[in-house]
């Protein structure tokens, strides 16, 4: 059975819609999640029993089987009894009859003997499993985790799910965009298999992830060409205050355009070594020394060609150009709602320049990214009427956007 689509993973079925099996089905269909990966093992005992020993995941198992959506286990591993953390797995696994097992191995796994251990526990667990599809869950850059054996577990997996984690930050795409080109490098993890990343939806330390957050890395899965995507946890994007991060994972229709819109990223190569080149003097003329000249404050400099272009068609409210900026199949998301396509793309311009920012002027009051991922915060301004703000991120392919996230409102009402 193959992987496609959105997922989330469920750390307790109490924290999610109050542990009810019905709930969490429907609220999986309504958000079109394919998949829900569930905690099942925790080392080498089982995981998601109430306080009477009854288990809370068989009944959810077959409410998400019943309106077809997968139900995976996932299983915290730390390789200190490979053999018993191996038998739960398969038992939990069949008892549940599950479309998928994901191993969840981090720390612990990066002390010194450990790849043994892997070797063992992946072997046992194959054996038990010889038809289901395994997945790795563990770190999004392996370049900064060497230590963990990346070979003896992807070996016998089928899937690589990193976790994909941007905590303290608000970047997924390039975090993403790097965590596909490592896990492409063989010679840095041994085997390569198809990346389903796993993104934050939750908050740590003062830190809380956005809905923008959620839509540009989804975004960038599919740009990516990936399978499918995760988002970790339900259980913290449905707690009070942070439905805005299921929301936003929600209205991403993982099925407009599921065909893969990109190539993965080709491994680095090594480039030729140039030797530098003396350099020839040349005769200096003598510099005129300028004259003050009064100009006016300049507006920052932008950056990026595409943002100075952006600006030029959006003061000139010239539709054309605007779109001509866009990927054919390119996404626009805002706090309402999800577009694709550039004539859907071009009118949700006409009815921002031509109704709710019309007549005016915008200005960008500041810009930062690099490469293909931008966000820029611009001003709107029109004598007589109120001063508009917003904030917008860009992620770029082959030189045009292809997809745009807008955080702007006006009277209360999202545009």
């Amino acid at each position: 059975m193959a992987l496609t689509g959105k997922g989330f993973f469920i750390w307790r079925v109490a924290n999610c819609e109050g542990g009810n099996p019905e709930a969490i089905a429907a609220k999986a269909v309504a958000a079109g999640l394919s998949h829900v990966l569930i905690k099942i093992a925790d080392t080498r005992y089982p995981f998601g029993f109430d306080r009477q020993n009854r288990d809370l995941v068989e009944p959810v198992v077959a409410a998400l089987h019943n309106r077809g959506v997968q139900a995976w286990g996932w299983h915290y591993v730390k390789g200190d009894d490979p053999t018993g953390e191996a038998k739960v797995a398969v038992e939990r696994s069949r008892a549940l009859n599950l479309d998928g097992y994901c191993i969840d191995a981090e720390g612990e796994y990066k002390s010194a003997g450990k790849a043994a251990a892997a070797r063992a526990y992946m072997t046992d667990l194959r054996a038990g499993l010889p038809t289901m599809l395994i997945a790795l869950s563990s770190y999004r850059y392996p370049s900064y985790h060497r230590e963990l054996p990346w070979a003896a577990f992807l070996e016998k997996c089928d899937l690589n799910m990193p976790q994909v984690y941007w905590e303290q930050a608000h970047n997924p795409d390039r975090q993403l965009e790097r965590c596909a080109r490592e896990f492409a490098n063989a010679s840095l993890v041994g085997y390569q298999r198809p990346v389903v990343p796993t993104g934050s939806a939750y908050g740590a330390g003062g830190w809380v992830a956005t809905a923008e957050d959620q839509a540009v890395f989804y975004m960038k899965a599919r740009e990516l060409g990936m399978l499918a995507a995760n988002s970790y946890s339900w259980d913290w994007a449905t707690s009070a205050g942070n439905q805005h991060l299921w929301n936003a994972v929600a209205r991403f229709d993982w099925q407009v355009d599921a065909r893969p819109i990109a190539q993965p990223l080709p491994v680095p190569q090594p480039q030729p070594v140039v030797q530098p080149v003396a350099p020839v003097a040349q005769p200096v003329a003598p510099v005129a020394q300028p004259q003050p000249v009064s100009q006016p404050a300049p507006q920052p400099a932008l950056p990026s060609v595409l943002l100075q272009q952006w600006l030029a068609a959006a003061n000139s409210g010239n539709l054309d150009a605007l779109v001509a900026l866009y990927q054919a199949n390119a996404g626009h998301v805002s706090a309402k709602r999800m577009i694709f396509g550039a004539p859907a793309i071009r009118q949700w311009y006409q009815q921002l320049l031509g109704e709710l920012l019309a007549g005016g002027r915008f200005t960008v009051v500041d810009a930062r990214g690099k490469d293909n991922s931008w966000a820029f915060e611009w001003r709107w301004e029109k004598a007589g009427s109120a001063a508009q703000s917003g904030k917008d991120t860009l992620g770029l392919r082959d030189g045009r956007i292809q997809y745009h996230y807008t955080n702007f409102s006006r009277s209360g009402a999202a545009a």
